[in-house]
């Protein structure tokens, strides 16, 4: 990952409601959900959804994919992993045993 992609999904994940949204896909995994049960979960009207739905799909967090007349959402969980890693990439400065007790870089060990 570079500096101007981990910047685009930082800008993304500034908003507190599409935090939220991304947070509940990566909770649903691959299953993901359809736009109507998004917001239903979050309390969200339906125009206010779609704004940052169509927001968080622009900066590669999310895919949607056409089902019918819905669409389904996805969390992009390798973006999540790789974000994770660039920020942990230098960590202690290249000395490892500075690092000991941290977690692992990713709780998501099937997603990877």
């Amino acid at each position: 990952m570079d500096k101007q992609t981990a910047t685009a999904v930082f800008e993304s994940l500034a908003s507190g409601v599409r935090l939220d949204i991304f947070r509940l896909l990566v909770k649903q995994g691959p299953d993901g959900l359809v736009a109507g049960d998004i917001a239903a979960a979050l309390s969200l009207p339906p125009t206010n959804t779609s704004f940052h739905l169509k927001a968080l799909t622009h900066a590669g967090l999310i895919s949607a994919e056409q089902e019918g007349r819905y669409q389904r959402y996805r969390a992009n969980i390798a973006l999540m992993v790789d974000l994770i890693g660039y920020l942990s990439d230098e960590c202690c400065s290249g000395r490892p045993e500075l690092c000991d007790g941290l977690p692992e870089k990713s709780a998501c060990r099937e997603c990877t």
